[in-house]
This record gives C-alpha cells, structure tokens and sequence, in this order.
C-alpha cells in the first residue's frame, strides 16, 4: 500500500512540474516540443514564452541567433500582455476595460511588460530561439493594478 501512494504521490509530482514555465521547450535534438504551457502564474510572477526566427539567409549564426532570440522576445512580451489584459481587476473589470479608459495606466503597463526579465534562453537546431519571460506580481500592483486574488 505504502509503495502505491509513493508512486501516485511521484506521478502527481512529475505531472506538475511537467506543465511548469520552466520545462524544457527544445528538446536533445534542437527540435521545439510538439506541446508546451503558453504562460504560467504562481504566487509571484506571471511568465510567458515567447519563439523567434532569423532569417535563414543570413550568413552568419550569431546574425541569426540573435535576430531570432530579439524575435522571441518581442513575441512573449505580445503574449505576456494578452495574458495581462485578462487580468481581472478588484471590481471585477479587466485590465484591457481599465487601459481603454486610462491612457496612463496603458503607458505604464507596456512599460513594465518591456521590463519582463527573460529567465530562460533556448535555440533550435535552425537557429530559432525560444525564450522564457518572467514578471513580478509585485511590479503589477506597482503599476496601479489591483489584481483580484
């Protein structure tokens, strides 16, 4: 009995971290996984991915990864604030109701989603790029957001 708990405790462990913003999303081979987690929250942060390509006629790698990883990040910062403007508000408002009537608090939010720290870094195998975003709750509430908990 006790070795049948252990193993769905392990299973259900494995099955957490498998949908985590920090699992892998380019596998051995430099291929991008076939299933990922867009974006993630936890008590503290909301992280978004973000994939970038060069173009491919670009002679020179560094040339291309970095376009590619610039691309990625322009990317999640997109994704980020989409998930952002979902956001439910104290009140019940979303974040995206809030900025159509508030242009400063616009500004202020595509401020702190261009200051989202990239935490992860990844290339493919073609020198596409897949970064992770990672931005504080905190910063949000900074900002003016009264993020419903």
């Amino acid at each position: 009995m006790k070795k049948a708990l252990f193993i769905a405790v392990a299973a259900l462990l494995a099955a957490g971290c498998s949908s985590s913003p920090d699992k892998s999303t380019v596998s051995n081979k430099g291929e991008i996984e076939r299933e990922w987690v867009e974006e993630g929250v936890t008590k503290n942060y909301v992280f978004a991915r973000g994939m970038g390509a060069a173009d491919q006629t670009l002679e020179n790698k560094t040339q291309r990864m970095a376009t590619s990883r610039n691309a990625a990040i322009v990317n999640g910062q997109y994704n980020m604030l989409s998930f952002v403007k979902g956001v439910s508000l104290e009140g019940g408002v979303t974040v995206e109701k809030a900025i159509e009537t508030d242009s400063v608090l616009a500004t202020k939010i595509n401020a702190v989603i261009k200051g989202a720290q990239v935490v992860r870094t990844e290339w493919t195998s073609d020198d596409g790029c897949v970064v992770v975003l990672r931005l504080p709750k905190k910063v949000l509430k900074e900002a003016g957001l009264k993020i419903a908990e």
